[in-house]
């Protein structure tokens, strides 16, 4: 199975550069992200992306903490254009399940990528509360999870097994923190993946022997040391 990769980013320069990239299949974003990349104007800023991005899916977050709110603002977000995937967080900040929020917009056949997941348990809940027409992405934290000790790895593993009788549920390997994380979700089976721009080149670069990355690493020092002028008497 080949996993897909999205680029995730809000910085408007890079994702024109990366939209370019015939490696990046999408783009994911979230309100730090744009906050980061200076946006101002969430719908204007949100806007400008999905213009650079018109044949490619981008996930664009709700920042709002109540249902009522989080409606409003993915039926507005939505509207936006045909490639947009309406980010819904699995709970609010009080730790509140946003089932029927999910139910509701996946009942209107709104496409959505259901973010800040960290276990199998929750990819269950949320795979009771949808349909299985409708496109569903699952953004699994995993590299959060293991910047905490824990093994992400069998939650993503039974989060593919409860999922698999939903053609429409896609799971997606998120918070990457090295580029064999790729390779990882590959032999999981994620459908997508989603890597920051510094790691997607080093994806790029797959495949160099490591004689070839000794020349380098070694090259590296020599030119940092000339440039510092060390010398030893």
């Amino acid at each position: 199975m080949s996993t897909k990769i999205f680029c995730d980013i809000a910085d408007i320069k890079n994702i024109k550069k990366f939209n370019k990239k015939k490696l990046v299949k999408g783009f994911t974003t979230n309100p730090t992200l744009m906050r980061k990349a200076g946006a101002k104007d969430y719908e204007n800023y949100a806007k400008k992306i999905i213009r650079i991005c018109k044949t490619k899916p981008v996930s664009l977050e709700v920042f709002a903490d109540d249902n009522a709110k989080m409606l409003q603002q993915a039926l507005k977000i939505n509207s936006w254009g045909k490639n947009v995937f309406v980010k819904i967080p699995i709970t609010n900040s009080k730790g509140n399940f946003t089932g029927n929020v999910i139910k509701k917009l996946n009942s209107k056949k709104i496409k959505l990528n259901i973010t800040a997941v960290y276990s199998s348990s929750q990819t269950k809940k949320i795979l009771k509360v949808i349909n299985k027409k409708t496109k569903v992405i699952i953004s699994i934290f995993a590299g959060r999870a293991a910047d905490t000790g824990k093994d992400p790895i069998p939650e993503i593993k039974k989060s593919i097994s409860l999922s698999k009788k939903f053609k429409n549920v896609k799971i997606l390997w998120a918070s990457v923190r090295e580029p064999y994380n790729y390779l990882q979700a590959k032999q999981l089976g994620c459908q997508i993946i989603t890597v920051p721009p510094a790691i997607i080149e080093k994806i790029e670069n797959f495949g160099k022997s490591f004689d070839m990355l000794t020349i380098e690493t070694v090259k590296g020092f020599l030119i940092d040391s000339k440039k510092s002028e060390f010398k030893i008497q």
